[in-house]
């Protein structure tokens, strides 16, 4: 009762306040701008214009706040340029076979096949030239922003402002719906915002769920998506079971995964937990984050008797992202073991082995036996230096491409070079993976045990005298994949170590370097450089890298509570961090005034045992002076923030 009576009493004062204050105001039209700002359609406050930034991206305009930048990355302008480009020849490949043709935006119409016709057939094409054409008759298509009702179904699981989604309805043919989720409240209204600025309310459907719940719901055959895309911030290993679930048969699975430092070999124990693999520091550590992320994908869809054929599996800039198709099917899930391995790595000089979980063998009738395989394919120590091995895996040991799908996409792309503002690397990183395709599964990376360089051509001429096949590597520019094995590789370093020789004397007689090179060669290299040991995607200069658009221009930071960021706090921050473990200036005043601006982690455990004597700061943050005299470069600014700032202050903030 009381609370009920304080509610009154406070709406009754609010009542007369605003009466009070309306009284002094000239009466006029409403203000189609506040009408504009005000409560949305999401049932949530909208902000100002003002506190607003609109960014244009492909054929999708979108409006994001400014105080937080993770709603829009421009570097993953070439993930959603991909994806438009995968998922548009996914949807020609599904539609197809229903007889419907989709109509991309700047591609020419494919010309009509002129057939000469037979005099009886002439005539009767005379007969039929003034009747209409019965409905069935009638050619279909599917062109973009219109809805197929035989089109695609599409999920985006993490949508946050909605770009991917507006693109799709924008870029894409052949969609029937595309459902944008996210679980914040300010994410839906910003994409219901959204949505309606790029006038795609009938393709686009904002929701607000968590996307397991949501793609738990939608396990029944005739409620499942036939794409399906999950770009989180970080490791999408929580969506991965129930994205498995919810695919539809054939359908399309896009996967981002943004947390390299785990995938490429940081924390084993961290990759295990999450995808079921060890992961090993090594050269090769981005073909391994790609083939570790396959393997949990077929690893959870085995659970459901489905499993995943890939499409196109790229490594860029800081994460992984891999396009899977998910099959049914109890027979070809039998054979799921045969296509995992476990990777023994040597320590010393990186040579690795892969050893196959399990092994398919050809039986009687056409059948397939499948049984454990035999193993392992190393000795306790390294063949070639005599270190010990490492363990990782397992991991997706068959192709990370289907080298058909791959040649469709790019060859979309390059017929139609405006659609996309990343056009020139997408045909850079297709062109190196349809180079890579043809020479297996296996990779070996090359570089030289005594840190000897040689010119990029002389290893791929002489692995091809030898009778190997060889390319480049599509996220390595100093890559070579080739199927020759690892012996062969050593010898072609040993021939190449005695016409430009290596001051032996600098290396210690246990290294790896000093061991690989004391042997002689059994295969004679010849270094004569060939004209095919230049890939075409290199003679014609193809981009295949991103460059520096910006500072910072990494993964973005994870959105805070109420979508505030600590703005100019955060940059001052930054600074303050980079080249930390630098030597800073020979001045030891210097030195000492820089190490004592950062907190000591054990003082604040409470292990530290140095007391004064501790080169960094027991106390709270030191103050400007110290920090100007630390940094004498920096603007001076003031700790105080200015009025109208938008900086919020106080415990827990930043």
């Amino acid at each position: 009762r009381i609370v009920l009576w304080l509610s009154r009493t406070l709406r009754s004062t609010r009542s007369l306040c605003r009466a009070g204050f309306m009284e002094g105001q000239p009466q006029g039209p409403p203000n189609p701008a506040g009408m504009e700002n005000g409560t949305g359609p999401c049932g949530e406050e909208r902000a100002s214009e003002a506190q607003e930034t609109t960014v244009t991206e492909g054929a999708a305009k979108i409006a994001f706040p400014s105080a937080n930048q993770v709603f829009y990355n421009p570097v993953q302008e070439f993930n959603r340029d991909l994806t438009c480009a995968v998922i548009t020849e996914f949807a020609r490949i599904q539609l197809g076979a229903k007889g419907i043709q989709i109509k991309v935006p700047g591609e020419k119409d494919v010309q009509k096949v002129v057939v000469d016709l037979s005099e009886q057939e002439e005539e009767k094409a005379e007969l039929k030239e003034g009747a209409p054409l019965a409905p069935g008759d009638q050619p279909r298509t599917a062109g973009v922003g219109e809805i197929c009702e035989e089109g695609l179904r599409v999920l985006e699981g993490l949508a946050a402002s909605g770009l991917r989604s507006i693109r799709f309805a924008r870029e894409v043919p052949g969609l029937q719906s595309v459902v944008a989720n996210d679980a914040s409240a300010r994410a839906v209204d910003l994409m219901c915002r959204n949505v309606q600025l790029n006038g795609v309310a009938h393709l686009v459907h904002p929701r607000q769920a968590d996307a397991r719940t949501l793609m738990y719901q939608h396990q029944k055959a005739s409620e499942r998506f036939d794409v399906i895309d999950l770009d989180p911030y970080g490791s999408p290993a929580p969506f991965l079971d129930a994205a498995v679930q919810a695919v539809s048969e054939g359908g399309l699975l896009c996967v981002t995964c943004t947390d390299m430092a785990v995938l490429a070999g940081n924390s084993g124990e961290t990759c295990y937990s999450k995808y079921g693999a060890m992961a090993l520091k090594s050269r090769a550590c981005h073909e391994m984050a790609l083939r570790i992320v396959l393997h949990s994908l077929d690893l959870r869809a085995n659970c459901y008797q489905r499993f995943v054929v890939p499409l196109l599996s790229v490594s860029a800039d800081f994460y992984v992202r891999v396009f899977v198709r998910v099959f049914t099917g109890q027979a070809k899930v039998k054979a799921s073991a045969s296509k995992q391995a476990l990777v023994f790595q040597c320590v010393g000089c990186g040579t690795f082995h892969l050893q196959r979980l399990g092994k398919a063998a050809g039986a009687s009738g056409g059948r397939v036996k499948f049984s454990a395989a035999c193993g392992p394919p190393v000795s306790p120590e390294c063949e070639h230096c005599g270190q010990r091995h490492q363990l990782g895996g397992p991991l997706w040991a068959e192709p990370i491409h289907d080298l058909d799908f791959v040649g469709r996409v790019l060859e979309a792309v390059s017929t139609n070079p405006s659609r996309f503002h990343t056009s020139p690397r997408i045909q850079g990183v297709l062109s190196v993976i349809t180079e890579v395709a043809h020479t297996g599964a296996d990779q070996r990376w090359l570089w030289g045990p005594a840190r000897h360089p040689w010119p990029p051509l002389v290893p791929r001429s002489a692995l091809l005298h030898a009778g190997f096949r060889v390319s480049l590597s599509h996220a390595c520019k100093n890559a070579v994949k080739t199927d020759a094995p690892s012996s062969a590789l050593w010898d072609i370093m040993r021939c190449w170590e005695k016409e430009c020789p290596v001051k032996r004397e600098r290396l210690s007689e246990a290294s790896p370097a000093f061991r690989i090179l004391s042997v002689e060669p059994r295969l004679q290299a010849n270094f004569t450089v060939r004209d095919d040991a230049n890939p075409s995607s290199r003679q014609r200069g193809l981009k295949r890298f991103q460059a520096n658009p910006e500072a910072n221009w990494g993964p973005r930071p994870r959105a805070r509570p109420g979508g505030k960021a600590a703005g100019d706090a955060m940059e001052e921050r930054r600074k303050l961090h980079q080249n930390k473990r630098k030597e800073p200036p020979d001045d030891p005043v210097q030195r000492a005034a820089r190490l004592k601006t950062f907190p000591c982690k054990r003082f604040k455990e409470g292990t530290c045992q140095r007391g004064d004597q501790c080169c960094y700061a027991h106390g709270p943050p030191a103050p400007e002076d110290a920090t100007a005299a630390a940094f004498p470069d920096l603007p001076e600014t003031s700790s105080q923030n200015p009025p109208g700032s938008g900086i919020a202050t106080g415990p827990g903030v930043d």
